[in-house]
Parts: structure tokens; sequence; C-alpha cells
């Protein structure tokens, strides 16, 4: 037995290497997967730890999930805090005027809707879809507010982000203030209208999970949501100016075709595509949902589409099966925010990670010894 360790000693030692060296990749690629599957902000107790994608786990649940046109999308469930679904949620894009929802709650919780609001050149210059303001000119706050919501009107909303912080670039800071004070760590918001923008920090942007998040604060949440949902929920809005009487008119036609949505912002850009937040009430659930690069011209109608599919996937059986798979979380509150942690996730990342550097250590000293 001896004369044939000694004989076929290199051979051995071969294969143990091999063996060992196999385990140690395989050990490696789960750590790297649970690390991918970590998200962004984790440790600043992001706001949401449910699964990018609830993916069903067997056949049955893949068959009934929605089949979206939206590159990125989210359905939130805004009385637990967790995600019903999700398809590339935490992917930062561009989401063009549904940055407007910030815009116009931080406004009402900043000043008064009856304020009145001078208007400069640069809230005169800003590109349509725009009111037509004239510089030098006063209007009331709340006038304006309904032209953003209903109309989205981009010069709107520069007069309203001047008036409120004083300035375009003072006014973004409260709006990713207030985001960050909600959990939403992917957003970073850089004009008060959604129009693309980019300086030394990052571009402006947002995430399909975030904008739940923000949706869900406006209409719920907020010390200012009645107000925020009677701006939303208006059909046609009316006022005079020194230019002549003014119409606006509610272009959230989820609101009209179904007895559910109760807000909502459309947008687009070009980089943006068609993008939709909506807030629903549906058997007894306030969600809400979120498309981002919902086609681009001529599929302006594929928002409507894709909106209907999440509210109906989310009173199926399918995503009753995926809610309880991906998004059974603990929520911690402080204060006026809500962090939601998956603390089991946190737990086995922990346990995975000592179990890989153990390994790597042991198998070092052993292999070292061998040779």
């Amino acid at each position: 037995m001896i004369i044939f360790l000694k004989k076929y000693k290199s051979k051995i030692a071969l294969m143990v290497f091999i063996c060992v060296l196999v385990c140690t990749v395989s050990c490696l690629l789960d750590f790297k997967t649970l690390e991918k599957q970590k998200m962004p902000g984790l440790e600043k107790k992001s706001v949401f730890m449910a699964a990018e994608n609830t993916v069903a786990k067997n056949t049955d649940k893949a068959v009934n999930e929605p089949r979206l046109h939206a590159v990125s999308a989210a359905l939130y469930d805004a009385d637990d805090e967790t995600f019903i679904y999700g398809k590339n949620m935490r992917d930062s894009m561009a989401n063009a005027s549904t940055t407007k929802l910030l815009t116009c709650i931080v406004a009402l919780e900043k000043a008064d809707i009856n304020d009145t609001v001078t208007i400069s050149q640069n809230a005169a210059s800003q590109p349509a879809v725009k009111l037509g303001l004239v510089a030098g000119n006063s209007y009331n706050m709340k006038d304006l507010l309904y032209g953003m919501m209903l109309e989205s009107f981009n010069d709107c909303a520069y007069a309203i982000a001047e008036h409120v912080g004083g300035s375009t670039e003072g006014f973004a800071k409260l709006m990713n203030e207030k985001a960050n004070e909600i959990g939403c760590l992917g957003t970073y918001f850089i004009t008060p209208n959604g129009l693309d923008a980019e300086n030394d920090i990052s571009f402006h942007h947002s995430t399909a999970g975030d904008l739940c998040v923000i949706m869900s604060y406006c209409a719920w949440k907020s010390p200012k949501s009645t107000q925020f949902l009677e701006i939303t929920q208006t059909m046609q809005y009316t006022f005079e100016t020194e230019e002549g009487k003014m119409v606006f008119n509610n272009h959230n036609r989820l609101i009209t075709e179904t007895d559910y949505c109760i807000s909502g912002k459309t947008g687009f850009t070009t980089k943006a595509g068609y993008c939709y937040v909506a807030a629903v009430e549906k058997d007894g659930r306030r969600m809400c949902l979120s498309l981002l690069g919902c086609g681009w011209p001529n599929n302006k109608n594929y928002k409507w589409a894709d909106a209907k599919s999440l509210v109906e996937y989310a009173v199926s059986d399918a995503a009753e099966d995926s809610y309880c798979d991906a998004a059974c979380v603990t929520t911690q509150q402080t204060g006026d925010t809500r962090n939601t942690i998956n603390l089991k996730y946190i737990e086995n990342n922990k346990k995975n990670k000592k179990i890989c550097k153990n390994f790597l250590k042991n198998f070092t000293i052993n292999i070292g010894n061998f040779f």
C-alpha cells in the first residue's frame, strides 16, 4: 500500500487538487449569485427587498404572469409595503414626466396652494408641452399645479420649482431629500419636469420600484395626499388669466376606463419612451403600478394595456402565490421613513459569506501542506 501511494503520489495529488478546485468554484459561484441578488443600498436600508422578478416557480404560474410591453415595471402593495411583481424594477431609467408626482407633493408640502407665483424667463422658455407662461406675470400656485398634473406643462413645473426651492437646483435638492426620506435610494432627479438631464453626479433617473413607492406616498401617506388626489382626479379644470380662459383636461385614461384607478401620471421623452405610474384600489387592496420604456411612437397605448394586465394579475391566484414566494418581508418603521428589509436574506448571505471565506482559508493551508 505504501509503495502504491509513493508510486502514484503525484497523480493522487492532482486528482485531489482538481476535486477541491471544483468545489471551490461551485462555492464561489453560489456566493456571487447571492451578491447579485443583493439590492444596491441594502446597507442603507432601502425601502424594498422583494425579488426583482417574482418569477413563477412552476409552469402554471409562468403561464399566468403578465406579458408586458414595458422594459421595466413594478406592482406594489401599498398596505403591506411589498412588491407583488417586478420586471427589471431596480434598473435606473429615464422616467420623463412621472417625475412630476414628486414635484407636486413636495410643492404641496413646502408651500401654500394659494401662493402667488411670479414667472421667470427660465420657466417661460421651457419647451413644449407648455402652457405659455409669460415672464414677469403672476399666477396662482393652484392653477400651475393643475396645469402640471393634468396637461403635464413643463413651464408650470419650472415655475413651481423656482418658487418653492428658490431655484431649480434648490428644488431638486428638496425632491431628492424627499425621495431618500421615503426610502427611494434608486432615484436621482435634476429637473422638476422630468426632461432628460445629466450633471457631474448622474443622469435624471428613477426605477420602477421607486416610482411605485413615490406614488404610494403621494396618494395615501403624505399629509397632503387629500389635495394631491383632488388635483389628479379632476377630469377638467378651468381658470382665467390675462391671456384668456384656460381649460385643462386630465390625460389619465385609466381613471375613466376603469373603476379602480384613483390617480396617475403619464410621461414621455425620446430617451424614456412612454411611461406611466398609477395608484389603484381594487378588492380592498391599495396598490401602485409603474411602467417605464413602455413603447415608443407610435405605440402610446401600450401603457394602458400593460397597466390593466398588471391589475388583473394582482388579483389572480398566480399573483397570490408569487406574492407569498417573493415578497414576504419584514417592515421596519423609523419616524416617517418606512424601510423594508428581507432579514432572512441578510442572515443567509452572511452565513454563506463566512462559509466561503473559511473554506478558502482552510483549502489554502491544506493544499500547501499537501504539496
